[in-house]
């Protein structure tokens, strides 16, 4: 492109955002949050009072850090401890103590014998 093309991209461009910024000093909504928001800085201002004031006056219940619940990030939970199972091998007797399947043992157990037969060797 140009360096002149670029220069009339960029000036229609300009012109564009300067009709969409008058549209926005016309329209009454804006105003009103603009007097709003000068309002609110008045008062905060008057009580000495700052924004984390104003939301612990308006959410009482909100949580301690208002950074997670504006992310929308969920409260990270703690996770249920996993139990531990125990299986037996009825043909060697032995044991097998695991929280999960990814045990080499119990894999090694299930493709010999069985997925389904090897979980009937669980303990109660």
């Amino acid at each position: 492109m140009s360096r002149l093309a670029e220069f009339r991209a960029a000036e229609k461009a300009l012109q564009e955002q300067i009709a969409q910024l008058e549209a926005l000093k016309q329209d009454a909504g804006l105003k009103r949050e603009i007097e709003f928001e000068q309002k609110l800085l008045g008062l905060m201002k008057t009580y000495e009072k700052g924004l984390r004031d104003i939301v612990a006056i308006l959410d009482p219940k909100g949580s301690s850090k208002p950074a997670a619940k504006a992310s929308g990030a969920a409260p990270k939970q703690q996770r249920r401890a996993r139990v531990v199972k125990v299986y037996e091998n009825p043909h060697t007797g032995e044991l097998i103590e695991t929280k999960g399947g990814n045990h080499r043992g119990l894999k090694a157990w299930k493709e010999e014998y069985g997925a389904s037969t090897v979980d009937g060797w669980l303990r109660p």
